[in-house]
C-alpha cells in the first residue's frame, strides 16, 4: 500500500503561483507514476499532470501546459506541482495519485488540497 498526503493549497490571486507537494509513504518502490488530478465544483475529476519514476516522461493536460510543471524528488518520495499564471478556472481540489507499472489506472489517492484562485 501507498499513502499520499497533499499540501500547499490555498488562496491566491489570478496571475499568482502556488506549489503543491505530495508526500508518499509505504511501498513507494512499487510506484511507477505519480500524477495530479483536480475536481472543480460540479465537474468531474480531470487529469492535470503526471511524471514517471525515471522523471523522463511527463504529461500535461492542454489546459495547464506551459503554466504548470510537475517534478519529483530523487528518492521518489515526493511529487511537486508548480503552478504559475494561475487562472480562476484553476480553482479546484487537487489530488495526488500514484500507480504501479502493471496497471493502467491510478490506484492510490490522497485526500486532496483546495486551490482557490480569486479574480
Amino acid at each position: 500500500q501507498v499513502q499520499l498526503v497533499e499540501s500547499g493549497g490555498g488562496l491566491v490571486q489570478a496571475g499568482g503561483s502556488l506549489r503543491l507537494s505530495c508526500a508518499a509513504s509505504g511501498r513507494t518502490s512499487s510506484m511507477y507514476s505519480m500524477g495530479w488530478f483536480r475536481q472543480a465544483p460540479g465537474k468531474e475529476r480531470e487529469f492535470v499532470a503526471s511524471v514517471s519514476r525515471s522523471g523522463g516522461s511527463r504529461s500535461y493536460s492542454d489546459s495547464v501546459k506551459d503554466r504548470f510543471t510537475i517534478s519529483r524528488d530523487m528518492a521518489w518520495n515526493t511529487a511537486y506541482l508548480q503552478m504559475n499564471s494561475l487562472k480562476t478556472e484553476d480553482t479546484a481540489v487537487y489530488y495526488c495519485a500514484a500507480r504501479r507499472a502493471v496497471v493502467d489506472t491510478y490506484e492510490y489517492w490522497g485526500r486532496g488540497t483546495q486551490v482557490t484562485v480569486s479574480s
